[in-house]
């Protein structure tokens, strides 16, 4: 016991002399490496294009296991279903199908309005398209059906193709609606294919990256805005007005004004059915925050409020006393399949194209956001696929385009939901409804859909905060939000997507006309090298000029690169080479005077000459021929020779960690920079190319006899070490004697 006490001590001074040890031996430290230059990194590393048979080679070979790949790779339903855990997941599945089949039930009949179609076929889009993305959809929680931007796209096309005003009867100027109705429910099947058969297209083709040009801030503006056209398009059902179908550029505008014209008109009952609706359904998500972790299933308000006001209205008979509108009838059972008007799909390209990258733009992004949330991976092929086919299958029975809900994925992730089978819960529920229930709600009021369809959009329009969320963390982005949202409460919904992508397009090429440039310094006893602006202890490198751009070099700011190169480097590079080349043609063009009168003299007789006027000539000859060394002398044509002053380093380095592509223009730029250096006795280098870049630089046949992969380096460090190696013929070029 005393011998481990008094060996105690001892043993703690090895240990901390120890440690001192290896703590000094850390601060000395030091990875020491030779310079290398492009040629020396490739020879060490062996570099070389890649060797092997083309990758089109792959795509046409077959056997078992690719068949069975590609197999469970588009229909994902035979990859998980088989290994579904039926005790932990089936009943989750089949509260959260029951759940958002409540939910989906009044926004089904409710979307089919904004659509401009009968409300049974909302039913009919709450079935087919989510049945279909259960067997080729790769997330597991969202909920595919209607959703309100996708509704009021496609009743601005059905709208402005077929108004009310072309199914006018003629004996007493009143609307065909059985015409009308039958009219659009075509249209809007034939542009549910035409959606589906871009986006299954798309799929195919890995076409998925598309939605990239989407930025969160332009999907978050043009809902916003979409749900302010929701908003308008249903002021009519919530005062009982018959609007004028306006289309097209301001017809929100006009919409809003022509309310605001025929508010007078506004029928008492419709509002009042309305405005109680809609206060009972906001009392009930009220009601369900506050007892969001009591309730084991969320109180389904909007079922019950349908139900309610339809008993009210049948009861009280809404429609005959107080001219509240109401849904109609409502057929029991499912149509049969129809096969789409194809001379509708050149009307219907444009719109088509718009609905298929929107609607997948939406479903996508929830997609991700749930698969990250849970952990598992959601393919973005595949689900332009699932949704494709969702819609295409949808249209032949005689849906509309549909997307996603964010409203109903919550609702399925919160309730328990783990799988696609919620999604196929949730439409066999609705598949009741269509069979057998559907017929009892034809006395339902429109005002209480409306209510339904406005009280959802809180959400959306809960994303006006980005306003002032955007204003303080990036304000580019916030001009990208605004720019949507104008143009698309102005434009419509298909022009102010297309302009709000142009727009944002045209930004990033602005952004990287407008890159930042930077003069790099050396960190003291550091091998990195950072803007000598920003950093105070940063120091350039005598004689040594490391410039860097935050942007690649392309045809669109390559001249500015330059640009900028020249006007930080602290020197007027054209002006000096324009003064040496004026000098240099002064200096050539008094030699050719003095050879010129030599020849003159030559051609004379030397007879009768005085001896002063012979002197004058030799002196003239002697003259011509010091002239004559003068020029063939490597060091006449030179700065200091000239008299012109020197710049203040000798060597530049272009950090070009930033270039990521290189197009002719950048080729054509790089060579003009290093031949402008070179005139004012100045060698350029580059360093931090990246592979691909020296491969495309290799290609444009960058490298020849002046400029080789010599003045290539694999960092700028490497760069510097290298230029203040070399001897400097120039005794007035400055030399590091510093630390490197």
């Amino acid at each position: 016991m005393g011998l481990s006490e008094a060996s105690g001590p001892r043993d703690t001074q090895a240990l901390l002399a120890t440690t001192e040890a290896m703590e000094l031996r850390r601060r000395d430290y030091r990875v020491e490496r030779p310079v290398l230059d492009q040629e020396k990194l490739e020879e060490l590393g062996h570099w070389g294009l890649a060797s092997g048979a083309p990758q089109w080679r792959t795509w046409f070979q077959c056997s078992h296991a690719r068949a069975r790949a590609l197999l469970l790779q588009h229909l994902p339903v035979l990859a998980w279903l088989p290994q579904y855990p039926v005790r932990d997941w089936l009943l989750g599945d089949l509260l959260s199908g029951l759940s958002v089949a409540i939910m989906q039930l009044p926004q089904g009949l409710a979307y089919a309005l904004l659509a401009g179609l009968p409300p049974v076929f909302g039913l009919y889009s709450s079935f087919y398209p989510v049945f279909i993305y259960f067997l080729f959809g790769t997330s597991r929680h969202i909920s595919v059906g209607t959703f309100a931007v996708m509704s009021v796209m496609v009743g601005s096309v059905t709208e402005s193709l077929y108004p009310d005003e072309a199914f006018l009867q003629d004996l007493n100027s009143t609307v065909n609606h059985m015409a009308r109705d039958a009219a659009r429910v075509q249209l809007a099947s034939a542009l549910s294919v035409l959606v589906g058969l871009f986006q299954v297209g798309l799929g195919l083709v890995h076409f998925g990256f598309v939605v990239t040009y989407l930025s969160e801030p332009l999907v978050r503006g043009y809902t916003t805005a979409a749900s302010v056209q929701v908003f308008v398009s249903q002021l009519k059902y919530v005062f009982g007005l018959h609007l004028s179908s306006f289309s097209g550029p301001l017809s929100l505008i006009y919409t809003v004004l022509e309310v605001c014209q025929k508010l007078p008109q506004a029928v008492a009952g419709t509002v009042v059915t309305a405005v109680v609706a809609g206060v009972v359904l906001v009392l009930v998500k009220l009601l369900n925050g506050k007892l969001q972790r009591r309730l084991p299933l969320p109180i389904p308000g909007e079922l019950l409020t349908l139900i309610g006001a339809t008993v009210i209205s049948y009861g009280v008979d809404l429609k005959h006393r107080f001219r509240v509108d109401v849904v109609g009838n409502i057929p029991a059972g499912l149509v049969p399949p129809v096969a789409p008007n194809l001379q509708l799909f050149v009307k219907l390209v444009g719109n088509a194209f718009t609905i298929a990258v929107v609607g997948f733009a939406i479903a996508i992004s929830l997609g991700k956001i749930f698969g990250l949330r849970h952990g598992y991976r959601v393919d973005s092929n595949q689900e332009l696929v699932a949704l494709g086919l969702s819609n295409l299958i949808g249209g032949i029975f005689q849906c509309f385009p549909v997307s996603c809900s964010m409203s109903r994925s919550l609702v399925q992730e919160s309730t328990g939901g783990n799988t696609q089978v919620a999604g196929a819960v949730s439409s066999l529920f609705i598949l009741i409804i269509i069979v057998k229930l559907g017929e009892l709600f034809q006395d339902l009021p429109k005002a209480v859909l409306a209510a339904t369809i406005i009280v959802n959009l809180k959400g959306m329009l809960l994303q006006f905060t980005d306003i002032r969320s955007l204003w303080t963390a990036n304000r580019v982005d916030l001009l990208i939000w605004l720019v949507t949202f104008v143009a698309t409460i102005l434009l419509n919904l298909d022009l102010g997507l297309a302009v709000a992508v142009v727009f944002s397009l045209l930004l990033v090429v602005v952004r990287t006309q407008l890159p930042h440039y930077s003069v790099l310094g050396q960190v003291p006893d550091t091998d990195i090298y950072r803007d000598v602006a920003e950093y105070s202890e940063a120091r350039e490198v005598p004689g040594v000029k490391v410039f860097r751009s935050s942007a690649t070099v392309y045809f669109a700011n390559a001249e500015l690169y330059s640009d900028a190169l020249k006007q930080r480097c602290g020197v007027d590079v054209d002006q000096l080479i324009s003064q040496k080349k004026k000098l240099l043609r002064k200096q050539e063009l008094k030699l050719k005077q003095l050879q010129k009168k030599l020849k003159k003299q030559a051609g004379a007789p030397l007879m009768g000459l005085a001896p002063q006027q012979v002197s004058t000539e030799n002196e003239l000859e002697d003259t011509a021929a010091n002239d004559q060394e003068e020029a063939k002398a490597p060091d006449a044509s030179t700065l200091r020779a000239l008299g012109l002053p020197q710049p203040d380093f000798h060597s530049l380095v272009l950090d070009l960690g930033a270039l990521s592509f290189v197009d002719t223009v950048c080729l054509k730029s790089l060579k003009n920079i290093f031949r402008d250096f070179r005139e004012i006795e100045v060698e350029v280098y580059m360093a931090a190319c990246h592979t691909p870049v020296v491969t495309q630089l290799e290609a444009g046949h960058f490298f020849d006899a002046s400029i080789t992969k010599q003045h290539l380096f694999a960092s700028v460090h490497d760069a510097v070490i290298f230029v203040l190696q070399q001897p400097r013929a120039n005794p007035a070029s400055p030399v590091l004697v510093t630390k490197l």
